[in-house]
Formats: structure tokens, C-alpha cells, sequence
């Protein structure tokens, strides 16, 4: 009989026969499947017990069957065999025998070691790259020590041939025979670190770790800039700013190209124009040379540009001392010129915690917006608040609420005695642009309506990580939409090149100009729908 024509009637048949042969109660007979490849009934039998038992071995089954009985039971079945296979329950007991304590354990034993072996091999990996590296970063010619000091303000001299390919700062040609001349010590604040010797640096780019210089730092990450397209570099000057620095400061002031609305919806469609435009008319900085000279450099994450007539100067007891007065920020115009609108600034460090609150607590900011998350590919920022209240130098910060949304977090803070909102913007990707502008310019509207309800407060404190790409791109955007607010046009050309003024270096690539022209794109389609509504 084929054993795919059985229905559940033959079976219960075909279980009572083999009951009878067997000489056991038809509940004893477990049918388990059907092997149509041998067209064969597969079954089992359990021990006379309470439930359901243990399986019988197939042998003692076999001893026990009555032939006889068998072939008169199930004549119409055509038995012609029966073997003594396994059966699964039967199986999967003995199998279960195999896993015994001590196999378990020499399984756990080895896979142990094996994670071990790998995570060692994997960091002595990790090791050689990073001293790897090391070494070609600063590596210097050997006998040659680096120390770090201020750098003193004499009149022009001549001064050797820069590299070609980025700037680097060269000491002034002296005669052979002449000794280094001593410069003035100024008075520092007492620091647990031991300072540097003084002595004369050959490049600021290429410094060998010595020791305090990252604990002044906060990071050895830094922002290297390409300036090769400037030509040389002329030494800072007391008697005022090089005419390539006039030049340029003239060139960023005058630059324009206002858009009326159908112009900014054509722009946003011919990215590589807007892209050359960037190159070719924004990407014109000149004051990197202040930022390298100045003696706090040493405190700074990003070597990005700070110009002298719009740096914040922090107040401090000793006039005397720059590194006391020094914080890597700017005010930036806003909208129609309004001074100290804005102050764009980098993420907080270890070491400029205390420098970063002084400052919002100095200028009287209503409003501070952090671009950035604190770790991306590397440390981009501290975490530089309290979970509820801290005191970072001599002001007090307390956390009075905590609001989320779906692509910042709203926190509410008091410092000393006056309020402010900290909006934590996290869905800026790493290393590109967001896929939508719309919760940044949720973000902008809610920081406006922040600030214009603020009153004669101080400035609003935007930062990401070197305070120039993210945060240029939010101030930019701002400024924009006031524009197309209040005049039905944009001048973005206009904006980026007036805060590269104020900072240098604002708005970083082709990528983000294009990025301020979208979310301007996106606002002015707003204003449009509302207008016809």
C-alpha cells in the first residue's frame, strides 16, 4: 500500500494492529511520520509510565513483536519488513546525552581564547597605525628641539621662501654669529602643568608633542587649511594689515549677486555653477597668518581663521595676560549689518569649558546652538553642561527643563541670574549635508522667535565643531530668509563672503554653499504658498 493514499481512519488502524502484535495498549503506539521515500511508517514506543515516557529501544521492541499477530493485524496493509531505525524522540534524547558538562565547558574555553586572540591581534593592529602615523606627523630632523612661545611684533624683515602647498610660518634671517635675542615673559595664570622653555618655533604646523601641549589643546585634531592659492604669507605687522589683506577684505566687502526669487529657484538647479561661484568668488580668506602668530594658538582645536577687529575678548583681571582674554570666537553681522548679531565659535574643549559659560555669561547670550554631536568619526565636542546644575569657574549653571523633539533637544538653563534656551541639533550627517533642510529651518524659526523675544539681549552663540562649516551654514541660512522676508531677494554670494569677514573660513565647501541655497530654495517656496493662501 502506498503510504500517501493513509488517512487518519487506516492509521488509527495500522496503530492498533501494531498495539496488538506488540501486546501493549494502543497509547503506547506513538506514530511519528511517514517516509514516502521508502513508503514506510516510522514509529515508537513508550514505556509503560504516567504520561507521555521515555521511547522503548528499537530492539526490545522488535523482541517483543508477535509475527504472527503482525501480518494477521496488518494483512491489508502489506507489511513486508521492519527495521530498527531511530525514531526522532529517540534521537534527539541520546543526542542530548552527548552535550555534557565537560564538552560544554571545553566549547566555552575555546571560544574565549579565540575572542581573546582577536581582540589582541586587533589592537596591536590599532597600535602600529597610530604610531605609524605619529611618526609622520612629527617626525623633525633629528637633534632638534620644538619649544613653544609667544611671538614677538617687530617691523617687516626679509624672510625665506614659504611652501608651496600650505602655509608655513618662517622665522626672519638673522646673521650667523648673532645670538637669539630674549623676549618679554608675560605673566600666566598658575597651571598644574609644567610650561614649555621658551624658544623660537620653526613651523607652526609641525609640532612634536611635548609636555602640557595637549592638555592645553584639548584634542590633537586640527583643521589644516589649504592656502597655497593665496601666494606667500606676509608676517603679522603692527602697523596694520598687508595690502593683499586690504585687497581681500575690499573684495569680500563689495562681492553681491542678488537673487530674486525665480532666479534662487533656477540657482538651486545648477549645482555646478553654484559650485565654481563658491571657488571661484567665496573661497578667498586672508587672515589665517593672525590666527597662526597669536600666542594662544596652543588652546585652539581648529587652526581656523580669527580676525582681530571682531574677536571676543573675554574680560579678566590681567589685561596684561592674552591667554587669559582668549576664546576661539567671533561676533558675526546679521541681518542688514547688525552688529554682534551672532558669535560663531567652536565646540568646547576640555580646557575652555570654563572659557565657553564665561563668554555666554559676558555677552548676555539669550540663545546657544550646538551643530554638532560629541564624538562623529573623532571628538568633536564635550559635553560641557550639567545633567542638573554645575559651576564652571565662577558661573553657576542650572538645568531647569529638558525638551525633546525629533531632531534637537530644547534645553532650559540659568546662568547666574538671567535665562537661555540650548538647542542641541543632532541630524546634521558626518562629513556631508543633510538629504532635507526642513528641521534645520524648524530650528532657525524657533531660535528667531527665541531671540527677537528676548529683547536688547547679547548675541546668539552658534558652534559646531571647528565653528565654521555648520555653524556658517545656520547663520547664512538665517540671514537669508530675512532677506527674502523682508525684501523678496537674496544676496547669498552677498552673506557668505560678509561672514568670512567676521570669521574666515565660514561656509567650508561647494557641498554646504549649495546646502544654503536648498534651505532658501525650500523657504521661499514657503512664502510663496503662504502668499497665495
Amino acid at each position: 500500500m502506498d503510504v500517501r493514499k493513509l488517512n487518519m481512519s487506516l492509521l488509527r488502524s495500522f496503530r492498533e494492529g501494531m498495539a496488538a502484535a506488540l501486546d501493549v495498549l494502543p497509547q503506547r503506539v506513538h506514530i511519528n511520520g511517514l517516509d514516502e521515500r521508502k513508503n514506510g511508517i516510522e514509529l515508537y514506543v513508550s514505556s509503560d509510565g504516567p504520561g507521555l515516557g521515555e521511547p522503548l529501544p528499537s530492539r526490545e521492541v522488535i523482541r517483543s513483536l508477535n509475527i504472527n499477530v503482525l501480518h494477521r493485524s496488518l494483512g491489508p496493509f502489506g507489511v513486508t519488513g521492519v527495521t530498527s531505525e531511530k525514531n526522532v524522540l529517540q534521537g534527539q534524547h541520546e543526542r542530548d546525552n552527548v552535550w555534557t558538562k565537560e564538552g560544554f565547558y571545553a566549547v566555552v574555553i575555546f571560544l574565549t581564547i579565540f575572542v581573546i586572540v582577536v581582540t589582541c591581534l586587533m589592537v596591536l593592529y590599532r597600535l602600529k597605525e597610530k604610531v605609524e602615523l605619529s611618526d609622520r606627523q612629527f617626525k623633525e630632523p633629528p637633534g632638534q628641539e620644538l619649544h613653544l612661545t609667544p611671538i614677538q611684533v617687530h617691523a617687516p624683515q626679509p624672510q625665506a621662501k614659504p611652501a608651496p602647498s600650505m602655509v608655513r610660518a618662517e622665522p626672519a634671517t638673522k646673521p650667523a654669529s648673532a645670538a637669539p635675542p630674549e623676549l618679554p615673559r608675560t605673566p600666566c595664570p598658575a597651571t598644574s602643568e609644567p610650561r614649555p622653555i621658551p624658544s623660537p618655533s620653526p613651523s607652526p604646523f609641525r609640532m612634536k608633542p611635548s609636555a602640557g601641549l595637549q592638555e592645553r589643546r584639548g584634542s590633537n585634531v586640527s583643521l589644516v587649511l589649504d592656502m597655497s592659492v593665496l601666494g606667500s604669507v606676509e608676517p603679522l605687522s603692527s602697523t596694520g594689515a598687508t595690502p593683499r589683506e586690504r585687497v581681500a577684505q575690499e573684495y569680500l566687502q563689495a562681492a553681491s549677486r542678488t537673487l530674486s526669487r525665480q532666479q534662487l529657484r533656477g540657482a538651486v538647479l545648477n549645482t555646478q555653477n553654484l559650485h565654481a561661484e563658491f571657488m571661484n568668488k567665496c573661497f578667498y580668506h586672508f587672515s589665517i597668518e593672525t590666527e597662526m602668530y597669536h600666542p594662544s594658538r596652543l588652546i585652539n582645536k581648529h587652526l581656523c581663521s580669527l580676525d582681530p577687529h571682531s574677536r571676543v575678548i573675554l574680560k579678566t583681571k590681567n589685561a596684561n595676560d592674552p591667554l587669559s582674554s582668549y576664546i576661539n570666537a567671533n561676533y558675526i553681522r546679521g541681518f542688514l549689518g547688525f552688529e554682534r548679531a551672532y558669535i560663531a565659535t567652536q565646540g568646547p574643549m576640555i580646557n575652555t569649558v570654563n572659557d565657553f559659560w564665561q563668554m555666554a555669561w559676558q555677552e548676555s547670550c539669550p540663545v546657544i546652538v550646538m551643530i554638532t554631536k560629541l564624538k562623529e568619526k573623532n571628538e568633536k565636542c564635550v559635553l560641557y553642561w550639567p545633567e542638573k546644575r554645575g559651576i564652571y569657574g565662577k558661573v553657576e549653571v542650572l538645568v531647569d527643563g529638558v525638551r525633546e523633539s525629533e531632531h534637537y533637544t530644547v534645553r532650559h538653563l540659568t546662568l547666574q541670574s538671567h535665562s537661555l534656551k540650548h538647542y542641541w541639533y543632532t541630524s546634521w550627517p558626518d562629513h556631508k549635508t543633510p538629504d532635507s533642510a526642513q528641521p534645520l529651518l524648524q530650528l532657525m524659526a524657533e531660535v528667531e522667535e527665541d531671540r527677537q523675544a528676548s529683547g536688547p539681549r547679547g548675541p546668539v552663540i552658534v558652534h559646531c565643531s571647528a565653528g565654521i562649516g555648520r555653524t556658517g551654514c545656520f547663520i547664512a541660512t538665517t540671514i537669508g530668509c530675512r532677506q527674502l522676508q523682508e525684501d523678496g531677494t537674496v544676496d547669498v554670494l552677498g552673506i557668505v563672503c560678509k561672514l568670512r569677514v567676521d570669521r574666515g573660513g565660514m561656509i567650508q565647501t561647494g557641498e554646504q554653499y549649495e546646502f544654503v541655497h536648498h534651505a532658501l530654495s525650500l523657504y521661499e517656496s514657503r512664502l510663496s504658498a503662504d502668499a497665495g493662501q
